[in-house]
């Protein structure tokens, strides 16, 4: 059977003959026609117009872009033009042209003149190809073929997935780093002198977690609690947050070179955005003058402003999370429930945790509607222009969305609440949580987990079953017409294009921001696995299972559930590039902060080799860590709590004196002691040197690994030469 072939379809509702609608098509067809197009016209429950562009645009259009030194060869073979570059043009005229009421395509979309304009997934051999080897869950760990994913999407969808698949496949090398810290880890699970004196500390009493009928409580309760800060926070962490600074280097720096590899290979090398715009101006309208560059600074002021604001916004539903787990806090410790009134911190925790998740599903849609208002503020020149303003705006909303409650857990927790006798409280009321006596890091361990593994799990699900349901909900919507014609088959031979465009119409729509959503989950999940990867070393693994479902998931997406995009050329991923540079240097700030101030690993540090027993008398045999829990825990005396704090002086029996609190401060005034400046200049110390170490070392590397490959310079190298010897 010998289909015609139709470049777009456009789709409009029966409007009554007359109407307003009805004019408004008719014009806009009529200035189609006259450019050229032939349009074909279908009727069902709606009308299709399916829309053929004249060969002449084509020609321009090579004569236009081909590259002069490929003339030569290439004046034969003008006829044939690919279909993504078919497909481009037509729906660059599309959305230009301009009917007599001065209105646009999109403006008649906004009308409801016309419902949809997608282009035709066809019966082509590549399409088959991809369905068979990308687009099904059997081919999970299979290499993606990126030259069919380009010739049927256009570059900018499979430069998607080859940066995708790249990073992917970088993981594998962190992931593993990640276990073999757990692992490290898990070996001095029991073992590790700090747990061991936790764990044995049956008689040291410490001060009451909350106001109100709270009792003394024995650090050897959180014995377990201990164990797994221990396993988390230890010598082989420090190691691996290093290593990832280096690997979010190595992994740009090797993406530069894969893609100067890719991109030479499809001759875009030096192909140019603002050309190609321009030349499809012209080719739409002959006379069209080009929109000059401008820039106001009182608009980039005004949007500075605005996005300050959000901010502060964002930062504020933070503190209002830290505010929840206060109180949640006092409420379950004085709950009747044993359950509850035991674990109060953990559960505190974990909702707050959930509750996290919850904000950032919300507000992730908030953030986007501010975006867009401050770009239309920023009135960018382009369409690729007016991304990249939107890129940058939205990626800073969701990170603070995202990690406002992580900066806090990892650097205020515990370190702003003052003492016993002289609590820091919210509203003069509720006390600030505490961290535990065996360190933050847990805390901060128990949010990453709960929030990566809802964060993928979920979305991961909504984003297959959102659009998989949507799909066969359009389906039966649009068959009950269809049943009623099947009897009368004879009257009517049905056109072979209708039951293709109906099929076409039932997939879900795509948007601009189809793909640009799938690069922003992936790039706030790469800040996951790098930011503060030193507090949960699993994070690499995580991400690694999700991207590997990830690419099929998209590809099953892209092929079976959703119309076709338009292909769009790109040389590059953009300014994704660098959003993942700026997250490279986060990364290395994040995680020489979570060491040095989080993790317990310094205040160890400075025990054992300032005040251990190690340093009074040369024991060879003794672990000079012994004594450090006792070295850190201050002495509290009963009779100076506040007035209004209710605390049951028994314990067990024993009429209680003096309780233990964790910090570093006197016994008899309160005061911070020498120890604590010590320990905040070895913090300082380590801070800088990490981060300038980290830092030379991502410099070193960058300058190591030559961003394009040699064979890719010599490519081009010999190509000019052959050109220039030509023309000579």
């Amino acid at each position: 059977q010998n289909e015609e072939k139709w470049d777009f379809v456009l789709v409009s509702d029966i409007h009554e003959m007359g109407s307003e609608k009805e004019i408004k098509r008719k014009k806009f067809l009529d200035e189609l026609s006259k450019k050229g197009f032939t349009i074909k016209k279908i009727e069902d429950t709606k009308l299709f117009y399916g829309v053929r562009a004249p060969q002449h645009i084509f020609w321009k259009y090579q004569c236009l872009l081909t590259n002069p030194n490929s003339r030569q060869q290439n004046s034969n073979a003008s006829q044939d033009v690919p279909v993504t570059t078919r497909i481009r043009v037509v729906h660059f005229i599309l959305q230009n042209t301009v009917t007599s009421d001065l209105e646009k395509l999109h403006d008649l979309m906004k009308k409801k003149v016309f419902e949809a304009a997608f282009p035709l997934h066809k019966k082509e051999e590549k399409r088959e190809t991809l369905k068979k080897k990308w687009a099904r869950w059997r081919v999970l760990f299979k290499k993606q073929p990126i030259e069919e994913i380009r010739c049927y999407f256009g570059e900018k969808v499979a430069l998607y997935f080859a940066w995708l698949g790249w990073y992917t496949y970088l993981l594998i090398f962190a992931a593993l780093a990640g276990l073999a810290t757990v692992a490290a880890g898990a070996t001095v699970f029991s073992s590790s002198q700090v747990s061991k004196e936790i764990c044995e500390a049956n008689n040291t009493i410490m001060c009451p977690l909350c106001d109100q009928n709270c009792s003394f409580w024995v650090l050897s309760d959180t014995c377990t609690y201990a164990k797994v800060t221990h396993m988390i926070d230890n010598e082989a962490t420090v190691v691996f947050a290093m290593f990832m600074a280096i690997w979010a280097t190595v992994f740009l720096e090797l993406w530069k070179r894969e893609r100067a590899n890719v991109v030479t290979s499809w001759d875009l090398y030096g192909w140019d955005e603002e050309e190609e715009e321009l030349a499809l101006q012209l080719i739409n309208n002959s006379q069209h003058e080009p929109r000059l560059y401008q820039h106001s600074y009182f608009r980039s002021t005004i949007v500075l402003i605005l996005a300050l604001l959000m901010i502060m916004v964002l930062i504020g539903i933070a503190h209002a999370l830290v505010i929840y787990r206060a109180v949640a806090m006092a409420l379950f410790t004085q709950s009747q429930v044993n359950l509850l009134s035991k674990h109060a911190d953990i559960i505190a925790v974990m909702t707050g945790a959930v509750l996290h998740y919850i904000t950032i599903v919300i507000m992730t849609k908030v953030n986007w509607h501010v975006a867009l208002f401050l770009c239309d503020l920023e009135k960018p020149r382009t369409f690729s222009q007016r991304e990249n303003n939107f890129t940058v705006k939205i990626f800073l909303f969701q990170f603070f969305t995202n990690f406002s409650s992580l900066i806090y857990i990892a650097f205020f927790l515990g370190r702003i609440n003052g003492h016993p006798g002289h609590y820091v409280r919210i509203a003069g009321h509720w006390r600030l949580e505490e961290c535990h006596p065996s360190g933050c890091i847990t805390d901060l361990f128990i949010q990453m987990a709960v929030i990566m593994v809802l964060k993928q799990t979920i979305s991961n699900i909504m984003e297959y079953l959102i659009p998989l349901i949507s799909h066969q909900l359009r389906k039966k919507r649009k068959h009950p017409k269809k049943r009623s014609l099947m009897l009368g088959e004879e009257e009517e031979a049905e056109d072979p294009c209708k039951r293709q465009w109906l099929n076409n119409y039932e997939l879900n729509e795509v948007n601009v921001f189809s793909l640009f959503n799938e690069y922003l989950e992936i790039v706030i999940q790469y800040s996951f696995t790098t930011i503060f990867v030193a507090a949960f070393p699993l994070a690499p693994l995580l991400a690694l299972i999700n991207n590997v479902i990830e690419i099929h998931m998209d590809a099953i997406k892209m092929m079976r559930l959703r119309r076709r995009m338009v292909p769009r050329k790109a040389k590059d991923i953009g300014i994704w590039l660098q959003v993942l540079e700026a997250i490279g240097i986060l990364a290395v700030i994040g995680n020489g902060l979570v060491i040095a101030i989080t993790s317990d690993f310094i205040p160890v540090q400075v025990y054992k080799y300032m005040y251990s027993p190690c340093r009074r008398e040369n024991h060879t045999s003794m672990d000079c860590s012994t004594g450090y829990i006792n070295n850190s825990l201050s002495v509290f005396h009963i009779q100076d709590f506040e007035p209004h704090t209710k605390v049951l002086p028994e314990f067990k029996g024993e009429q209680i004196k003096e309780c233990r609190y964790r910090d570093y401060r006197n016994a008899d005034d309160y005061t911070y002691t020498v120890q604590f400046w010590h320990i905040f200049a070895a913090r300082l110390a380590f801070l800088i040197l990490f981060e300038h170490v980290a830092l030379c070392v991502k410099l070193i590397a960058a300058w190591y690994i030559p961003d394009v490959p040699q064979k890719v310079k010599n490519k081009i190298l010999t190509e000019k030469h052959s050109h220039l010897r030509n023309e000579l």
